[in-house]
């Protein structure tokens, strides 16, 4: 590639959506990138302080030695010489760019690479969990950290707009000296970039063999299996269509469980046959509604609890009928692109940015607008699966065409080539 550059990702929360997306972009570019990492956990303490720790850490990313959390981009050469600055650094959201740049001159005595930085998310939108109050401080953390960056990516337009609406929103708030030029000054250097979700596994298949893949092409066998056991791919024409519900999010607040649980609740009370894989990745403390939910759906149970494992995680999609999210804060939708892209069904909120990720000629039959749309879809999917697989097939192949890293990529290192060359 010509002009190849020298990126170094800090990632401060390294699990879940942030995980698949560093490591898929650093497989993907053509760029050569180091990546350095911090465990997914205390991100109130990752927005304060990761700035310090991978200030500090920059001195030895490209060493031998560097230790926990620095690797290199996969199937691609370390350069010899990365103890010299990188041409970028391209920063996760939890990481304030602010204190980094100028931690990173006081350390080294020189300016600090050009920063791109990627907002997975914000302060300003993220629900509060019951009983937490607002702390403007990590709000302004993003305004800051957003000023500081050469560049601003966004995984989505309706981000990004929420994003600066409460920019200005925050600005008004505050008692004199207000910065009203801060959002206008952020908007002028922000971009929205999509960020990719599968990898070749996906994309090295053409779209019209995804039926096969995703085995929707042969009919209907009676089949007894073990609904605590993923099957292969192939399998699911083989077994009498299980009518799974997956859950693949995270298991806190923002993703709204109660409403998800209270949905099968209502579709079980009009004896509907079903069963639920509830997989998303779980954090220090979940909301008790998982507990009690999985004692009270019993044997309608066929999987509850993260599964870490990719092959394993996948198997389990392929098999699903119906994803649902129920989200009450959402930025892009991984979960939910994964779950389409293996013939699940997306039953999702007409709002955040559902309408922006699912195809529109999808809408009519994904989208829904009230809790009670949301059970009669999900009860028409269950009692007649079949009828669905045309548009299971058709969203599918989509879904990886898009968000494919071979097509996304291709935005991403246009992005970091003009960053990194002060464009």
């Amino acid at each position: 590639m010509k002009d190849r550059k020298r990126v170094l990702l800090l990632e401060p929360f390294y699990g879940g959506s942030h995980k698949i997306f560093a490591d898929g972009l650093a497989a993907a570019t053509h760029h050569e990138m180091n990546v350095l990492t911090l465990p997914a956990r205390y991100w109130k303490w990752r927005m304060r302080g990761a700035a310090l720790h991978f200030a500090r850490a920059c001195g030895e990313a490209g060493r031998s030695d560097a230790g926990t959390g620095a690797v290199h981009s996969p199937g691609q050469e370390p350069n010899p010489d990365w103890n010299q600055d990188p041409d970028l650094i391209l920063a996760g959201s939890l990481m304030n760019a602010a204190d980094f740049r100028s931690i990173f001159r006081a350390l080294y005595g020189r300016p600090c690479p050009p920063v791109l930085l990627y907002m997975h998310e914000n302060q300003f939108t993220y629900p509060l969990a019951p009983g937490e109050k607002m702390d403007y401080q990590f709000a302004f953390t993003d305004i800051t950290s957003a000023l500081a960056a050469d560049r601003v990516l966004f995984n989505s337009g309706v981000h990004m707009e929420m994003f600066l609406s409460s920019v200005e929103r925050f600005a008004r708030k505050m008692p004199d000296a207000k910065p009203h030029w801060a959002a206008d000054v952020i908007r002028k250097k922000a971009f929205v970039c999509h960020p990719g979700v599968f990898s070749r596994e996906f994309s090295d298949f053409p779209a019209d063999t995804i039926l096969n893949r995703l085995g929707l092409d042969g009919g209907e066998k009676s089949h007894q299996t073990n609904p605590t056991t993923p099957e292969a791919p192939s399998e699911r024409i083989k077994n009498n269509r299980k009518r799974l519900v997956i859950w693949n999010h995270r298991w806190e607040h923002d993703k709204h469980p109660e409403a998800f649980f209270e949905a099968l609740e209502a579709v079980a009370g009009r004896g509907m046959d079903f069963c639920v894989a509830v997989l998303g990745e779980q954090f220090e403390k979940s909301p008790d509604i998982f507990e009690n939910a999985r004692k009270s759906l019993g044997s309608r149970v066929a999987a509850f609890g993260y599964e870490p494992d990719r092959e394993t995680y996948f198997r389990w999609l392929r098999q699903g009928e119906v994803v649902i999210s129920t989200a009450l804060q959402e930025n892009f939708g991984i979960s939910v692109t994964e779950a389409a892209a293996c013939g699940c069904i997306p039953l999702v909120p007409e709002r955040l940015s559902y309408p922006e990720i699912i195809p529109k000629a999808f809408h009519e039959v994904c989208l829904y607008r009230s809790h009670e749309q949301l059970v009669e879809r999900l009860v028409d999917i269950l009692s007649a699966p079949r009828s669905f697989d045309t548009i299971r097939h058709s969203l599918a192949a989509e879904m990886v065409k898009r968000y494919s890293w071979e097509k996304r990529i291709v935005e991403f290192d246009r992005h970091i080539g003009e960053t990194a060359s002060g464009g």
